[in-house]
């Protein structure tokens, strides 16, 4: 097993990776001494493939449990699902010393972080993340959230968790479909931060989209160690550090949003943000056509889309405008200057955006 820390002071936390270690998951928690009594919230899906073992490391521990089920959609992650939760959590939460586990992938992350932020002001919760996409990003960095109409993630809080496991051989029962969203992110850490890590994904996506455990540990960790690095240093996003992460995602989200978070899953949508944000940057004499044509080539190798269905390009610009990393009116994009470097730019006119979404063909 392998250990990266988040150094946040008092709220660092470790990200444990490694195969197999579900089933060490009741003594890893234990020794945080944070609870015990677990509120797992999960779907029905995930439950029945890992429930039984981690209720098992629970009850070995000495730890109670009820399990919670939310909808397995990104529809779940709304104010209406976290009032139930929050009621039933209440109901639990009797003479006991609850702490929350997210047993999941981003959707169930977010939504348990985002109940466990405002529960009593904030009680412990705990990652076990079941997806690549999870593993790799969203159960690190403390971002909680649930979706408005009106938007994605606009209801949230910077809450940390109090520890992440991160068991590889979860991933084995991945739908492929759920592996290649996981890797849209993977191949956003490799242009934002490590040229080498996009020349593994490039070598090695054969590998990694068939389960492999040797490759699939090497950019689960290697993306973690990214993320943990840029969190400890730049928690809440104010020193534009942290905004890095969102390469892709603000056309991605507004991409979901259009799309009323069914036509696209979160990657496939950041996959799409990622190649707009890419001829935004090559527009802007930023980075060469050789380089953006390279990472259209990944992602087409990703079995991730390069073409637009059922979203139309008014409506992307539209809710493009709600997107948080909006200042003053003044929107900020993730460009890059080449693989593996990027930067935050300001105020990119709306002329530009157009005629990189009009890139995108359209199915």
């Amino acid at each position: 097993m392998k250990t990266i820390r988040v150094n946040l002071g008092a709220r660092s936390y470790p990200i444990h990776i490694g195969t197999g270690i579900l089933r060490s998951a009741g003594r890893l928690l234990a020794a945080q001494a944070i609870g015990s009594d677990a509120y797992i919230i999960t779907n029905t899906t995930v439950q029945k493939k890992y429930g039984v073992l981690l209720l098992s490391s629970l009850q070995s521990a000495g730890i109670s449990a009820r399990v919670k089920y939310i909808a397995d959609t990104e529809k779940a992650k709304s104010l209406a699902t976290a009032a139930a939760v929050l009621e039933d959590l209440a109901r639990f939460d009797r003479k006991k010393r609850v702490f929350i586990i997210a047993l999941g992938g981003g959707v169930v992350g977010d939504l348990a972080g985002f109940v466990a932020a405002i529960y009593k002001r904030g009680i412990p919760y705990i990652h076990i993340p079941t997806t690549l996409l999870a593993q790799v990003d969203s159960s690190i960095g403390g971002k909680t959230a649930v979706d408005l109409p009106e938007g994605k993630n606009l209801v949230g809080a910077f809450y940390q968790p109090r520890a992440v496991i991160a068991d590889i051989a979860l991933l084995k029962s991945l739908h492929i479909r759920q592996l290649r969203q996981g890797m849209a992110e993977v191949i956003k850490y490799g242009l934002i931060k490590d040229r080498q890590l996009f020349v593994f994904a490039e070598k090695n996506i054969k590998r990694i989209l068939s389960g492999n455990t040797q490759a699939l540990s090497y950019i689960v960790g290697r993306c973690a160690a990214i993320k943990a690095d840029i969190v400890s240093r730049d928690e809440r996003e104010e020193r534009a550090m942290r905004t890095l992460l969102n390469f892709g995602h603000t056309i991605g989200h507004a991409i979901e949003a259009a799309g009323a978070y069914g036509a696209y899953g979160h990657g496939e949508a950041v996959a799409l943000g990622m190649l707009v944000a890419a001829d935004i940057s090559r527009q802007m004499k930023l980075l060469d056509a050789k380089s953006q044509e390279r990472i259209r080539q990944m992602i087409l190798s990703a079995g991730l889309p390069v073409k637009l269905r059922g979203v139309s390009l008014q409506k992307i610009i539209s809710v493009h405008y709600r997107d948080k990393k909006f200042i003053a009116g003044r929107n900020r994009f993730v460009l890059l200057s080449g693989i593996g470097k990027a930067k935050v730019v300001e105020n990119v006119s709306l002329l530009i955006i157009q005629r990189s979404l009009e890139q995108i063909p359209t199915c």
